[in-house]
């Protein structure tokens, strides 16, 4: 997929500022996960198209425009969903730079640049993301469980997988003990990233850990 070079010099013709500034330290998983927080798992589209047609008009208005940061982080999940994962990450940066920080916008800027990383492989960068958002946040949010157990898991941290994952028991048993139900809960997720989890769930039921 290709974006024309003049186009693609404009849109990245910013200073690139990081989404996690940082070190990010999670903090243990509380007892419950409530809220619903449909404003940060939400896609950031800017425009309805998709594939080419997108890039060139959303590079044409990041060409035009100095503040457009939803245009940026759409440019920049069509750049990486196409394997181009450092023009995204520069991309992701401009929307950053340009969204208000602790705005609905921002924080869903920070879930779809978690999952664009995950997706990338970069599993460090994704839960420093995730962690990032985490802490901006004074909410308790459905999403958090199984992210942080699937992305704790992919880093070798199964404790504390198991953890989190826990806490989406507790707050939702009858969703969570199981996994016939993951396509349900979990429809933004890939087929992968939903076996994965069924690995936590499994290592959850072999031995679930205590609260506290």
């Amino acid at each position: 997929m290709l974006i024309r070079n003049s186009l693609l010099a404009a849109a990245l013709a910013a200073a690139l500022v990081s989404g996690a500034a940082g070190a990010q330290t999670l903090s243990k998983p509380v007892e419950f996960y409530f809220d619903v927080d449909g404003q940060t798992t939400k896609p950031v589209l800017a425009i309805r198209e998709t594939g080419e047609a997108a890039m060139e008009r959303l590079a044409k208005t990041l060409e035009r425009k100095a503040n457009a940061p939803a245009e940026a982080a759409q440019l920049g999940h069509l750049a990486m969903a196409a394997g181009r994962a450092e023009v995204g990450r520069q991309l992701y940066a401009r929307a950053f730079r340009d969204a208000d920080s602790g705005s609905s916008l921002w924080r869903a800027i920070n879930w779809n640049y978690g999952w664009d990383l995950y997706r990338a492989g970069a599993y460090e960068d994704a839960f420093k993301q995730w962690t990032a958002l985490h802490n901006a946040r004074s909410v308790s949010a459905a999403w958090m469980p199984p992210t942080f157990a699937v992305a704790l898991w992919q880093l070798g941290r199964k404790d504390e997988a198991l953890q989190w994952y826990a806490a989406a028991v507790r707050t939702e048993p009858d969703l969570w003990r199981g996994t016939a139900r993951y396509a349900e809960l979990l429809p933004q997720w890939r087929e992968a990233e939903r076996a994965t989890l069924a690995e936590v769930q499994q290592a959850w039921a072999a031995d679930p850990p205590r609260w506290p």
